[in-house]
């Protein structure tokens, strides 16, 4: 069985495969296809989520009461949210029906990456000053939306701005909540 980079390969002699396409291939995968329902749909859905979930009690913790806080709640959040979304994700699909592979292997994906989509914003909740830790969060905030953003765009073919629309609109909601809960 042939795959979609030795297909484009057989058709246009001077076509070469793009580095993500190799790697894909490399790693065992018939076709992108594959890899986005194997790989990319559960590392987006656990990024997506840790991401989006965790702003509301990070940031209503670093309001309310101070960096400190803001990061043990943030790292509680981020692993128990790991843990969660992967053992859901394992759960919902044997993966025999879908075809989107072993539900160990999809698990461990969105939870490794629910897990780091929560850590990543979590981590400048370890500066003392609650209002810088507080700018430099939300900087990365906005690198994890236009990654998953970016995401969205190679794989799902989802345009950029509607993709950065969506996820920031999101956020935004999920991060007033948070704002919202910790000022009062």
């Amino acid at each position: 069985m042939t795959t979609e980079a030795e297909t484009a390969i057989n058709r246009d002699p001077h076509h070469t495969p793009s580095l993500i396409a190799r790697w894909i291939h490399r790693a065992g995968f018939e076709s992108e296809r594959a890899f986005v329902l194997r790989v990319v749909q559960p590392a987006l859905v656990g990024l997506i989520d840790g991401t989006v979930s965790s702003l509301a009690p990070i940031f209503a913790a670093a309001v309310y009461a101070s960096s400190h806080t803001a990061l043990v709640v943030g790292l509680a959040t981020a692993l128990g949210a790991g843990v969660s979304m992967g053992w859901s994700e394992a759960l919902s699909d044997t993966g025999e029906q879908t075809g989107r592979g072993s539900a160990v292997v999809r698990g461990s994906i969105t939870g490794g990456m629910t897990a780091l989509g929560g850590l990543f914003h979590t981590l400048p909740f370890i500066i003392s000053d609650v209002h810088k830790a507080l700018l430099v969060a939300g900087c990365v905030v906005a690198v994890e939306l236009f990654a998953i953003a970016w995401i969205r765009k190679r794989f799902l073919e989802v345009s950029m701005r509607s993709s950065l629309l969506v996820v920031t609109v999101g956020g935004a909601i999920v991060l007033a909540i948070g704002v919202g809960i910790g000022s009062s």
